[in-house]
């Protein structure tokens, strides 16, 4: 196989990554129509951007997959967020789901460090540190509403792992997670107390323990000298199997 082939064939393997990446982080863009991604496009010189963009987000993606995201939205989108019912939202706080459905697409993959960016400013880091495909959100009309840029390291095969006695003593955050749910923000403000609020999980089932936000173990919440603690029933062998599961 010549370089060529194998440089083109790489490529076509990053723009399908992108454009599913692409079309996660859409379903989750806080835009007043929903979102469908438009055609990929790897020239750094014809980026797609909303005709008043006023507003990009910037993170760095760690894990299976490394590199750098952009979320660019447009002046709506980020007026919408500084005028919300419930007080002026950070539009990098309010993007960032977007930019963890599209981290999950790739695996194992945590987005880190996001910030607001000058549309142009982020784009051209983009174009600095090597190839990269952007792909246009669009509104039912066609017109963009966002643009989603990613410029990714996709993983080259495992090598052997090192010793983990120099990580024995690392503190790591452990949370117990009972279940989840999505609210509007209009039922958000409607909230009052004594109101009960339905998750995805049944009563009779497991609670996950994640460390550092991978999913390691499940078990039984219990009371521990009136702390609650964790009974644990299963240890997830694959955590990477885990990810998109339907919850019990």
């Amino acid at each position: 196989m010549t370089a060529s082939l194998e440089h083109t064939q790489a490529s076509e393997t990053v723009i399908t990554v992108v454009a599913s990446a692409a079309r996660a982080a859409a379903s989750l863009v806080p835009a007043a129509v929903e979102l469908v991604p438009g055609a990929p496009v790897s020239d750094p010189d014809a980026v797609p951007v909303p005709p008043a963009a006023a507003g990009a987000v910037i993170a760095r993606l760690s894990g299976e997959v490394t590199g750098d995201v952009v979320l660019v939205v447009s002046s709506e989108i980020v007026d919408a967020l500084s005028n919300s019912p419930v007080g002026r939202m950070d539009v990098a706080t309010a993007l960032r789901p977007a930019l963890e459905a599209a981290a999950g697409t790739l695996g194992r993959v945590r987005v880190d460090s996001e910030r607001t960016e000058d549309p142009v400013t982020a784009l051209d880091g983009l174009r600095d540190k090597g190839m990269f495909v952007a792909v246009p959100l669009l509104s039912p009309g066609g017109e963009v509403e966002a643009t989603f840029a990613l410029q990714v390291t996709l993983p080259q095969a495992r090598t052997q792992r090192g010793s983990l006695d120099l990580l024995r003593h690392v503190a790591m955050e452990v949370t117990v997670e009972i279940g989840r749910t999505r609210m509007t923000v209009g039922e958000l403000l409607s909230l009052h107390p004594g109101e009960v609020i339905e998750l995805d999980r049944a009563a009779s089932a497991p609670a996950d323990l994640l460390v550092n936000g991978t999913l390691i173990a499940r078990g039984e919440v219990v009371v521990v000298d009136e702390d609650f603690g964790l009974r644990i029933s299963e240890i997830v062998s694959d955590p990477a199997n885990e990810i998109g599961q339907p919850r019990p």
